[in-house]
């Protein structure tokens, strides 16, 4: 996958602004960490792993913006900025985590000694996830059967993430081993992340994808044309509730209805250890506009009530498998996600190579 969702460039933040896709490529230039939080909170990036790789570099830049004599509490305020962009996505927290402790281990250092510690540590979370997310695809691989149909739910894919994708690089590793596979990717109203964001990556892939829309996922799975869904998750509870784009619970129920295999690709990041379940998930609602109008032009009567809540939380026991990047968790929830996190890391062989694929080949438009 040669798209760069979000990187480090020469001191600024670059995104590629998902509001466009797909009609159009453009690459986002960031110089202020104000400028970034915007972006998050506008969805110009989306997808927990991005958000948080993109709050990371977002902290780095807005490191250069201290005053040497205040630098911890202005470096506070900056945390609590990012903090306040998307509350579901549990990835935002841990890496805002992240840069907090290397902040707070160096502080005695230098502003300039910290900042570029910090700048560091940014481009570290951005890497281990690009690894993490393809450690994932080859263990979640061994799952798929040859000539699976794969269902699945909003964009977790490399534009959710700083590459490769969470369940769709299950996806893409499937098609690395050899292994034919097709895609049905649901609409994902309000916001359409799947016919938008998730047909395209597929399609750059050449990977055959299918949209439907989102009331038409239970048709095709009463119809057996559905050999499991793999969905991403923002959040998932310590005991294996999981917190993901709205309509994904809907998805789970149907999915055991007619017996199939119902998997959620997320990183060991994902996995809120401090949240006993899902009722403890904070569920953001965006505006209501989002809902009555598409793409700005309104689609609903004037005056007429509209609720969004972005996420909603599959209960564990819907879910088949939580596949992570040192193993898959079974039921109990509880006490093989807590065992895999005690787990020493593996390492992906010829990290080298895989990184050569990171350039496209396409020119993009910049702003």
């Amino acid at each position: 996958m040669g798209v760069r969702t979000v990187e480090w460039r020469s001191g600024t933040v670059v995104m590629l602004d998902q509001r466009l896709l797909p009609m159009q490529e453009v690459y986002r230039v960031y110089r202020h960490h104000r400028e970034v939080v915007d972006a998050i909170k506008q969805l110009v990036i989306r997808g927990a792993p991005a958000i948080g790789v993109a709050a990371a570099m977002g902290i780095a830049l807005g490191a250069r913006t201290l005053k040497p004599r205040t630098k911890a509490a202005g470096f506070e305020r900056l945390c609590r900025v990012f903090a306040a962009t998307r509350p579901t996505a549990v990835n935002l927290f841990w890496a805002i985590g992240r840069m907090r402790r290397v902040f707070d281990e160096n502080r005695q250092r230098s502003l300039d000694a910290v900042c570029g510690l910090l700048e560091r540590e940014a481009i570290s979370i951005h890497d281990e996830d690009i690894e993490t997310n393809r450690l994932m695809g080859q263990i979640g691989q061994e799952l798929i059967e040859r000539g699976a149909t794969i269902l699945t739910h909003c964009n977790a894919g490399a534009l959710a993430t700083a590459g490769y994708g969470t369940a769709l690089g299950v996806v893409r590793a499937a098609r690395e081993a050899g292994k034919r596979v097709d895609v049905l990717a649901c609409e994902t109203r309000p916001y359409f992340q799947g016919a938008r964001l998730t047909a395209w990556e597929l399609k750059q892939d050449r990977i055959p994808v299918t949209i439907i829309t989102d009331s038409m996922a239970a048709h095709f799975m009463q119809r057996g044309r559905v050999s499991c869904v793999i969905v991403g998750a923002d959040r998932v509870a310590a005991n294996g509730d999981v917190a993901n784009k709205i309509g994904t619970y809907a998805h789970a129920v149907v999915a055991k209805r007619h017996g199939i295999p119902f998997y959620v690709a997320a990183p060991l990041s994902t996995i809120d250890f401090a949240c006993p379940d899902g009722l403890a998930i904070p569920i953001e609602e965006r505006t209501s506009d989002e809902v009555t109008h598409v793409f700005d032009r309104q689609v609903a009567p004037t005056g007429v009530k509209a609720e969004h809540p972005a996420f909603d939380v599959t209960p564990s026991a819907l879910v088949t498998g939580i596949i992570t990047e040192r193993g898959v968790a079974k039921r109990p929830y509880r006490r093989t996600l807590a065992r895999l996190g005690r787990t020493p890391a593996k390492r992906l062989p010829a990290v080298k190579a895989v990184a050569a694929n990171k350039t496209g080949g396409r020119r993009h438009r910049r702003s």
